[in-house]
């Protein structure tokens, strides 16, 4: 027996397909929305986590910020309080000074030198006076300038020809203007206390030498 289907099939599959096609498409959409769901709960995740980040970081550094007030300040009142104390010992090594400088002159002062007046400023002195001639006045300066332990850098600020007294005790002479340096008791144990290396090595050269030479002269004085 033959069956005819007389049914518009035609318009059954195309409204199977368009079934479908929604049905997808309604997938595709719960689909795209749990998506961005999972993204956007993932990205707020993320983005929280930064912000606590951020603001342990922030706090972090206000509190860092604070401690490095704090150490700078406490280095100001640590230079402040060295400064001081530099202080109290240059006033107590510098109320010597003028006990070394009156020796040191009396020391360094050639013969045919007069000194009239000196001021100390800080550790300059302005030396005042007159000589018999410039040999007296370069003399002054290289005793100031090497045989001195407290005296140091002599600088000639002026030299002229003046004359002194009156009549027949009237004297041709140089008036002189120098200003020397002084050392601090401090400055010079450090310069002594450098130099002492110096000195020991030159000394046990000078016995090695010394000993070295003193050989042959023994043998001579035996061998006569």
């Amino acid at each position: 027996m033959i069956k005819i289907n007389l049914l518009p099939h035609r318009e059954a599959k195309r409204k199977q397909r368009k079934n479908a096609y929604f049905a997808m498409l309604a997938l595709s959409a719960v689909v795209g929305l749990v998506t961005v769901l999972v993204v956007g709960a993932f990205i707020a995740n993320s983005i929280a986590n930064q912000t606590q980040r951020n603001n342990f970081i922030t706090a972090e550094n206000k509190r860092l910020d604070g401690e490095i007030a704090e150490v700078a300040t406490l280095k100001q009142e640590i230079e402040a309080l060295k400064a001081r104390q530099q202080a109290v010992e240059d006033l107590q090594s510098d109320r010597n000074q003028p006990v070394y400088l009156m020796d040191e002159l009396v020391k360094q002062v050639p013969e045919g030198v007069y000194l009239n007046s000196f001021k100390q400023d800080g550790q300059r002195v302005a030396l005042n006076g007159y000589a018999q001639s410039n040999e007296r006045v370069s003399e002054l300066l290289r005793n100031l300038g090497n045989n001195s332990a407290w005296l140091e850098r002599p600088d000639l600020i002026e030299i002229r020809s003046a004359n002194i007294g009156t009549g027949r005790d009237s004297k041709h002479v140089f008036a002189f203007t120098v200003n020397v340096g002084i050392k601090r008791p401090s400055d010079k144990d450090a310069k002594d206390t450098a130099a002492t290396p110096k000195t020991a090595a030159a000394g046990a050269a000078t016995a090695a030498v010394g000993g070295t030479a003193a050989a042959p002269k023994a043998t001579l004085k035996d061998a006569k």
